[in-house]
């Protein structure tokens, strides 16, 4: 039994509707194939949204299955806003999450989540170049791209 946990997480949405899907793959090898990664690929809807908020909703919403674990969770995202959370934790709350201009930052309670959820979880989150050439993937961008894949198609179906 691994004491690592890998979760990958992707997001699309629909600018015009705020619909959009998040798709996430939790697992505890990373060694497995592309048909055993799809079927255990999760998908949730979310209304009202934006792309930056759905990427930090999916993984909230990803997170929160793992409350009280003692694993390790490696997060692979390809959310630029994701990477950057845990370097902007202490300016936002110095600032009580209000930004220059005196108004509440967008999103400030999905981030206050967010870092909950990081004091709680032993969690690392690495950034994932997306979009390669399949022949240049690696498992880890190979994994991702099925989680991106995932939410990319459930739109496309809506």
């Amino acid at each position: 039994m691994s004491d690592e946990i890998y979760l990958f997480t992707d997001g699309s949405v629909n600018p015009q509707s705020g619909i959009g899907f998040g798709a996430s793959l939790l697992v505890e090898d990373i060694a497995l194939s592309p048909d055993e990664a799809k079927k255990l690929v999760q998908l949730k809807q979310f209304e009202d949204t934006s792309s930056t908020k759905l990427e930090i909703q999916v993984l909230l919403h990803a997170l929160a299955k793992l409350e009280g674990s003692k694993k390790r969770v490696i997060v692979y995202t390809d959310s630029q806003n994701i990477v950057g959370l845990p370097n902007r934790r202490d300016r936002f709350e110095k600032n009580n999450y209000i930004s220059r201009n005196g108004k509440l930052i967008a999103n400030h309670e999905l981030y206050k989540a967010f870092y909950g959820l990081m004091d709680s979880l032993n969690c690392e989150i690495v950034k994932v170049k997306g979009h390669k050439r399949s022949a240049l993937k690696n498992q880890i961008e190979a994994l991702f791209t099925i989680v991106d894949r995932a939410s990319r198609n459930a739109l496309r179906e809506l």
